[in-house]
């Protein structure tokens, strides 16, 4: 992985590949609006995207709205965002396929700008 260092690396809360972005993402469910509700540390110290989305988690909805919401603020096909691991649990890891530089670049102006 390209970025190294405590979490990440160079402090921000993602990993990059050549051909991927990855990162944690804590879901709220059931909310009142679909928003990026900042950066978290978990107990075990890992940062965590937190979003929340108003779909219930009832039959991938807030899963679908997740990947919708991911996608449309970073300009990306639903088909390049995809849930790795924690697709019935809170806590999931995502991983943005695509440009990897590119991807970077967007996720880091857009986590500044919220």
């Amino acid at each position: 992985m390209r970025s190294g260092g405590a979490d990440f690396g160079n402090g921000l809360p993602f990993t990059a590949t050549a051909d991927s972005v990855r990162f944690f993402v804590r879901l709220t469910p059931r909310a009142a609006r679909n928003s990026f509700d900042g950066i978290a540390r978990e107990s075990d110290g890992r940062p965590v995207l937190r979003f929340k989305v108003t779909a219930p988690p009832v039959k991938g909805a807030a899963n679908a709205a997740l990947v919708a919401c991911i996608a449309d603020a970073l300009g990306l096909r639903k088909a390049d965002v995809r849930i790795i691991s924690g697709q019935r649990a809170r806590l999931k890891l995502l991983e943005l396929c695509g440009d990897s530089d590119l991807i970077a670049a967007r996720l880091t102006q857009w986590l500044g700008g919220s």
